[in-house]
């Protein structure tokens, strides 16, 4: 009979096989709803659609009633391979080779819902079917794209409908090296905006004719870098500003471009709100753009709001799991950037814990095997001690 760890290690390879590359489910929901189906789970598959995005396929499954309800949360969908020939395992074979198994999401994180369904099954063999309360996966395809018809929608739906958890335990790759390193108690925000600055085009040989909006952006930019947008707070890190991209449009290398513009990205802490952003943005911008006779415009983008959940007692279980199991006393953590546990704090408490996230999005992305049994064997006891 397998052990809970061989049969994680079976449901990863079967989810890699599944080519879910963001916001295709590629059979990967389909393979849990009839894993889970069998194991006595209700399942309800969930299509979202919004105009000017994909429509998302997403899966909530739930067995057992009543309180407690612990939700697992993950998705299936994962990044675009890249450059194929560069692998040295095919992405899409869920290939076991030197103590790991290697595709596109055997971290981030088919790695992760695999440990848990996993674990889950076998805490119900062991309970004869019965959970004494109430376990139920929020499986989305949407994740990694533009995390409008996944999550948040299927949060809606189990609030209407009556399946709102207590606790949710999402399982997203949390450790850098080793398992047990770190429990995500919360995460910074995403703010992002575009600024545009607006000159006169010309011919570079006569600089009394142009105002060249790249001399105004590299000085706004400098400014903006120049000092941190703040010091950081009790529970996060600094607010970190940076420019993602730098464009003119112009082809030319004797022309002045009309405009420029610059992508710009902010993780934020709970000191900031986008509006608090955006004014410590033009207080920066309109002074490094005085006298040069340029004119700018600053449109936000899309925001991703932080979330922070106090370690209170169930969150220590998943602690005392993890020492159990590994040895060592996990950092409360709220290192990394954005996911959805930023919609799932609106209706559960939500922490993260998963396998290492060395190799995500990676060429080579894996799993070692090792780390597939020790977070199989955590999800487990916590299970055992949440329901206990």
């Amino acid at each position: 009979m397998n052990t809970p760890s061989d049969d994680a290690v079976a449901h990863l390879q079967a989810l890699i096989l599944c080519p879910s590359v963001t916001p295709e489910e590629g059979g990967a929901l389909d393979y849990l709803e009839a894993i889970l189906s069998a194991a006595g789970f209700a399942c309800h598959r969930l299509k979202f659609s919004e105009p000017g995005t994909p429509d998302v396929d997403n899966l909530f499954a739930i067995i057992g009633e009543g309180r407690p309800h612990l939700c697992f949360a993950g998705h299936t969908d994962v990044v675009p391979p890249g450059d194929l020939a560069a692998w040295t395992h095919p992405p899409f074979s869920g290939e076991i080779a030197d103590g790991a198994v290697y595709g596109r999401g055997a971290a981030d994180m088919k790695g992760g819902i695999a440990c848990f369904v996993a674990a889950a099954l076998a805490f119900l063999r062991e309970r004869e079917g019965r959970p004494f309360g109430a376990i139920s996966f929020l499986i989305t395809g949407d994740e990694e794209g533009p995390a409008i018809n996944g999550t948040k929608k299927v949060l809606d739906w189990m609030t209407a409908n009556g399946f709102q958890p207590d606790h949710c335990l999402l399982g997203e790759p949390s450790n850098a090296h080793d398992i047990g390193e770190a429990i995500k108690i919360g995460r910074r925000g995403s703010f992002c905006a575009t600024l545009t600055v607006k000159g006169v085009q010309g011919h570079v040989a006569y600089p009394e004719f142009f105002a060249n909006p790249l001399t105004g952006i590299v000085a706004a930019l400098a400014r903006l870098k120049a000092e941190p947008v703040d010091g950081g707070s009790e529970h996060f890190a600094a607010s970190n500003f940076e420019v993602t991209t730098i464009d003119t449009g112009n082809t030319a290398t004797n022309v002045v471009p009309a405009r420029c513009s610059a992508h710009l990205n902010v993780r934020f802490n709970d000191l900031q709100t986008p509006e608090t952003l955006l004014r410590w943005m033009h207080e920066r911008i309109e002074p490094a753009l005085a006298g040069l006779g340029l004119e700018y415009d600053l449109k936000p983008g899309s925001v991703a709001s932080n979330f922070y959940t106090p370690p209170k007692a169930w969150v220590e279980l998943l602690s005392a799991s993890i020492q159990e199991a590994t040895g060592r006393t996990p950092e409360f953590s709220t290192h990394g950037g954005a996911s959805d546990g930023r919609f799932i704090k609106d209706i559960a408490p939500v922490v993260e814990f998963g396998l290492c996230n060395a190799t995500i999005h990676k060429v080579d992305e894996h799993a070692p095997l090792e780390h597939l049994r020790t977070v199989t064997d955590i999800y487990a006891r916590f299970l055992r001690k949440y329901f206990a």
